[in-house]
């Protein structure tokens, strides 16, 4: 979906932002997905035991623990990043704040306990931190970075069924928190793309 830098970054924001809202009023109205249950069972018939173990990793990737230093990374490798620190502290901070908030404003539990769920916490901030990776890499050489932002893609997909193999949530969940977190990181994108850069190489054309 934003493989390469000429899908700009207001573009995504439209076309998340469209699907997180669409999912949340789904929700608020009709209570769930149709498509959640069957979805959610096929999912886990794919849950074998070696299966659910790599997805325990997989998991990790949208945990705070390994996101806060990875954050730091990006002010290590991307010169962009350091030159608008601010934003991406910023959009790794709303992350799980507004996720937060639509827990408490949509009230829905999770599949197996009666915690809430909607949207996922680890996908929005997978999708936060990757959708920044995305962006960011288009300053690398384009062959690497059509590389980094396939496998960002990846990262975000990959966490998105984990959660629902954990069984910790319903698959519209982990979808509206992809959702969330990318509107989140192209709103970002689209604000640093607008601040001068006075070190920054131009972009690649990845």
């Amino acid at each position: 979906m934003i493989a390469t830098s000429r899908i700009h970054p207001r573009s995504v924001l439209v076309v998340a932002g469209a699907c997180f809202a669409a999912l949340t009023v789904a929700i608020v109205v009709l209570g769930s997905v149709p498509a959640d249950v069957s979805v959610r069972e096929t999912v886990l018939a794919l849950a074998s035991p070696a299966v659910v173990d790599a997805m325990r990793v997989v998991n990790r990737a949208g945990d705070w623990r390994v996101l806060l230093p990875g954050t730091l990374l990006l002010f290590v490798v991307f010169r962009r990043a350091r030159e608008t620190w601010w934003l991406w502290v910023v959009l790794m901070a709303m992350a799980p704040t507004l996720e937060w908030a639509f827990k408490q404003l949509v009230g829905r539990t999770r599949p197996e306990s009666l915690s809430l769920s909607f949207p996922s916490g680890h996908s929005t901030a997978a999708a936060a931190f990757f959708g920044a990776v995305m962006f960011l890499a288009g300053a690398l050489p384009p062959r690497v970075c059509a590389w980094v932002r396939a496998l960002a893609m990846v990262m975000i997909l990959l966490v998105g069924m984990a959660r629902v193999i954990l069984r910790a949530h319903w698959p519209s969940d982990a979808l509206a928190g992809i959702a969330l977190g990318l509107a989140l990181a192209a709103a970002a994108g689209l604000l640093a793309s607008r601040q001068p850069a006075h070190t920054a190489p131009p972009p690649s054309g990845c």
